[in-house]
């Protein structure tokens, strides 16, 4: 087997580089019950490259399983309703292979060279409801964001939603609402650094908004990496 050339050598040393300064971003998207959350992380996903979404609802456990409370509200707005050891499971395992496709299927939105400055970086974006009130998850974020609403605005479009189960007579007042003030108490008292938006702007301005932050984020990543494989 013939000996490596020094074309060689260097383009090995350059990819074990490469492989070493490969970071990963772990973005959390939190906040009221139809805040945009969804929609703001789709959004995310086509205009940032090797991203993905992980989303809290698909940790919901079956309704049998829920807890009822004495009114006969099922208790979903709360931590016990999610198999939340399987979702840090699935972060976990995300952040050993983060095997997106990598395609941006929109045009950033920035002139800067944003997929080049991303090229070296995988990026996941965690959406739900409750996403700062579990330690396990609260040491994995690189970025944290909360969507508020306020009372009425939330309830309207709670009252355009179709659930399954549907919300039952006076579930938002009972469990859905004050679940919701509860949980963003403990967050407010236990979690630092977290970026608060506002529902109420449009979809153009939320997005441009975490998108900027999120660049600026990935600037800062990438000057760390070329300092520690200078």
């Amino acid at each position: 087997m013939a000996a490596a050339g020094p074309d060689g050598l260097r383009s090995g040393k350059k990819e074990l580089k490469r492989k070493q300064a490969m970071k990963i971003l772990v973005i959390g998207l939190g906040g009221v019950t139809n805040g945009g959350k969804t929609t703001l992380a789709e959004k995310l996903k086509k205009l940032l490259p090797n991203c993905d979404t992980i989303s809290q609802d698909d940790f919901f456990k079956p309704e049998s399983e829920v807890e009822t409370d004495e009114r006969g509200f099922k208790l979903y707005d709360v931590l016990d309703a999610l198999y939340m050891d399987e979702m840090v499971k699935s972060i976990h395992n995300w952040m050993k292979s983060h095997t997106s496709s990598g395609v941006v299927t929109e045009k950033p939105m920035d002139t800067c060279n944003s997929l080049k400055m991303t090229e070296d970086v995988y990026i996941l974006i965690v959406e739900g409801f409750l996403l700062y009130n579990y330690e396990p998850l609260n040491e994995l974020w690189n970025r944290r964001y909360f969507l508020t609403l306020p009372y009425e605005e939330c309830k309207r479009r709670r009252s355009t939603r179709v659930y399954q189960p549907a919300d039952t007579p006076g579930y938002f007042d009972g469990h859905v609402w004050p679940m919701y003030l509860k949980y963003k108490n403990e967050m407010e008292e236990s979690a630092s650094n977290i970026v608060y938006l506002d529902g109420t702007k449009s979809q153009e301005e939320l997005l441009s908004c975490v998108y900027n932050d999120i660049i600026q984020e990935l600037k800062k990543l990438r000057e760390e990496n070329q300092q520690v494989t200078a």
